[in-house]
């Protein structure tokens, strides 16, 4: 049965009327203004539109109808920033940006933002950026990539987006675009802020373009705490890099002029700017909040002075541009208007299944590029001249990393190269070295020291039409910026539908064995934290063949289904040469052919064919269980290795088909024993055979890794491999020597 709700006028709109009809008892002198009529007539009805919007979504919210009531009412003096951005500049929106946001849509013919904007609020499937998934702020038509939170973790990759519009410059692409990225004051004061403003800073110290308009809606609160007083102006005033602009947002006129004076620095200059909007917050926080429990009744009287919209309205009868009847029937016929589009929207369809909802894990197909033509081996080969003559030599997983990247950069021109010390150094192992020098600063440099800011500049060159290839220098300084990843390059395809996406490979160094030079920050076993982010892909490569072919693999999934790929790299494989003894050579592979086949979404690589024993692993672990395959099978065993490579997410069926007619499975994973992969090859085992077998597993020691040769006594060894193994071959309980756990039968 299709919902009709009763119309209801908002308690804030009986009051509006009420003050324009004193407004009109009170004879003022017409002032002259600086914009027209219609300017101010648009101004005033995107402002209206994104407050009444905000009353309606309460309404909704008390009957059921309505889920998030985070609202705009007293910032709507940003909407000056809608009229004045060009659609052609990329916008990161604070929550607060209802009435930019309805303005920029006057920028494009057919646009219909208040029922957009409703259908958010209800969650329905036709909200056209995030089809019922959240309520956000995104337009894919005004280049507005969704922000499903903006406390200041949007701003590394607003600046990100910035450096890629230099970059498309210096690459011979010529454009006047900025990008602009709103937040709180309180936001300011997040470590993600202040990495963005540094970052900005750093890069347009060293002559680079840098063309980000930083815009800091303060209203004096963060939630219920007051920031101090003058604490943001002595901030960005100050700061050596970042030009300052500060205006009244409740002063429509004179905030005009300021943000376009601020835009115009930042388009001709293309060096960074912070304006400084003055607002007020109205309704409280959100929905919940109610301000009179940290507020005085005179600190709320003072913010109802300084609406905005009251401010405007007085503005246009002063002008001579409205008379307050006009303005009351236009409010109150607006008003019946949107409650018209509410009782639509509130009949939409619904996400109402799985797959509806996960959908958007991954970009809509219509989004995806057509692949890349193979590379000819001639021009591989003078790509790495240094090294042609090896071409028909075996190497090592770092000199085929190498190569191999030198190879996609030469595939595919979007490729860009980015991180600390991946330029003229190489990198820490010398990965990367010869690349600048191969294809020039402009397509492999140097970043700051900074995860944030690497994995920012990563999601906005993505953004920006560049396929990064990030470096992260170790596994445990990831840690230091998961939230790029997790809220941010993770969830964007997500929550626009599928209709933007952060394409990009983050190569990460990581997991233990490393000799020579360990500890906590450099041995890190620990993969957890991408374990849980949805549509996150993780490679790992065992073996240098293995390397080219998944590398090859993550670069296709990023250019052509627009993923975001993690690909970690096994440190301690690096250059290791020998398997079973040393000269023996066995673990050194020559280059893939260009033509050679990649494997399959989750295909695991299975060495030996025995039916009695099968032990899964990934990394250094496959490496030592091919060891012990060799010692089990000397003794009589048929035992077969699986190799992962595809981590996240695992392929239950792949890895179930590769365990052939085993009955008997081991699990070694270097990782610890809490949160490592084998808790979940575990259960996905268990759940996914109807016949009987037993599963045991070896695993790290839920320890931070030490420095020296104590860290192999929490690592798996060779002979725990084989112990395990026998435990299980032979019937046998394991003993307390060996790091063995979780023996099911």
């Amino acid at each position: 049965m299709r919902k009709s709700l009763p119309y209801e006028m908002p308690v804030w709109l009986t009051g509006f009327i009420d003050e324009i009809k004193s407004h009109s008892a009170v004879a003022s002198p017409k002032k002259t203004s600086r914009l027209t009529r219609a300017v101010w007539w648009q101004l005033f009805e995107s402002q209206l539109s994104s407050r009444l919007l905000d009353l309606r979504s309460r309404l909704l919210q008390a009957q059921g109808e309505s889920f998030y009531t985070i609202g705009s009412a007293g910032h709507e003096g940003n909407v000056v920033l809608g009229r004045l951005l060009s659609l052609q500049d990329m916008v990161f929106l604070h929550y607060r940006s209802g009435a930019l946001f309805i303005e920029r849509n006057r920028h494009l013919a057919g646009q219909t933002p208040l029922y957009d904007l409703l259908a958010s609020f209800v969650a329905s499937r036709e909200c056209p950026i995030s089809g019922g998934r959240h309520k956000v702020l995104g337009s894919k038509a005004l280049n507005i990539p969704p922000q499903t939170s903006t406390i200041a973790s949007h701003l590394p990759k607003a600046v990100g987006a910035a450096f890629a519009l230099g970059l498309k410059q210096r690459q011979g692409q010529s454009n006047d675009d900025i990008v602009m990225a709103s937040f709180g004051d309180a936001s300011l004061n997040h470590a993600s802020a202040q990495c963005a403003f540094n970052s900005a800073a750093w890069t347009s110290y060293q002559h680079l373009d840098m063309p980000i308009l930083f815009v800091c809606e303060d209203n004096g609160l963060g939630i219920s705490t007051p920031t101090p007083a003058g604490w943001v102006a002595q901030f960005a005033a100050q700061h050596p890099q970042l030009r300052y602009f500060s205006a009244d947002a409740s002063d429509l006129e004179g905030c005009f002029f300021t943000v376009q004076a601020a835009i115009d620095y930042v388009r001709i200059t293309r060096k960074p700017a912070f304006l400084h909007l003055k607002m007020v917050r109205l309704f409280g926080h959100a929905g919940a909040d109610a301000q009179t429990a940290y507020l005085s009744a005179a600190q709320i009287a003072a913010q109802v002075e300084h609406d905005p919209l009251r401010a405007t309205a007085q503005s246009l009868i002063s002008y001579g541009f409205a008379t307050p009847a006009e303005l009351i029937h236009y409010a109150s016929e607006l008003d019946k208007r949107i409650a018209g589009i509410a009782n639509e929207v509130i009949n939409t369809p619904k996400l109402t299944s799985v797959d509806s909802i996960t959908a958007s894990l991954t970009v809509n197909p219509r989004h995806y590029k057509a692949a890349k033509d193979a590379l000819s081996g001639i021009a591989f080969e003078q790509s790495i001249a240094r090294s042609a003559g090896r071409l028909t030599m075996p190497q090592h997983m770092g000199k085929l990393l190498n190569w191999v990247l030198h190879e996609q950069l030469l595939q595919y021109p979007e490729l860009v190269v980015v991180g600390e010390d991946v330029a003229k150094k190489g990198g820490v192992y010398g990965i990367t070295q010869h690349l600048q020098k191969e294809f020039g600063v402009h397509r492999v440099f140097n970043t700051l020291l900074d995860e944030q800011s690497i994995l920012g500049l990563a999601i906005g060159l993505s953004q920006q039409g560049f396929v990064p290839v990030a470096e992260i220098q170790f596994l445990a300084y990831v840690h230091n910026a998961e939230d790029q990843i997790r809220g941010e390059a993770a969830t964007l395809s997500f929550f626009s539908n599928g209709q933007f996406a952060n394409p990009m490979v983050i190569r990460i160094a990581g997991l233990g064995y490393q000799k020579g030079f360990g500890g906590h920050f450099h041995n890190d076993n620990s993969l957890a934290v991408f374990r849980d982010i949805p549509g996150l892909i993780v490679l790992c490569p065992s073996n240098p063949a293995d390397a080219v072919l998944l590398f090859r693999q993550a670069v296709k999934l990023a250019y052509e289904e627009r993923r975001v790929v993690i690909f970690l790299e096994p440190i301690a494989l690096y250059n290791t040469r020998d398997l079973h003894q040393a000269g023996d050579n066995r673990w050194l592979s020559l280059y893939p052919s260009a033509h050679s086949r990649l494997p399959q979404f989750g295909e695991p690589n299975v060495t030996g064919d025995g039916d009695e024993l099968a032990i899964i692993s990934y990394a250094n672990g496959t490496y030592l269980s091919l060891q012990a395959k060799l010692e089990l099978e000397q003794q009589g065993y048929r035992v077969r290795v699986i190799d992962l490579r595809y981590l996240v997410p695992l392929q239950c069926d792949e890895i179930v088909s590769a365990l052939g007619p085993c009955q008997r499975i081991l699990i070694v994973d270097e990782c610890r024993q809490r949160g490592s992969l084998s808790e979940e090859l575990f259960t996905l085992l268990h759940e996914s055979r109807d016949q009987f077998f037993s599963i045991c597993r070896v695993c790290g020691v839920d320890c931070f890794i030490p420095l020296g040769a104590a860290a192999y006594q929490l690592l798996p060894s060779k002979a725990d491999i084989i112990a395990a193994a026998l435990s299980l071959l032979e019937a046998k309980q394991p003993t307390k020597d060996t790091k063995l756990w979780d023996i099911a039968v």
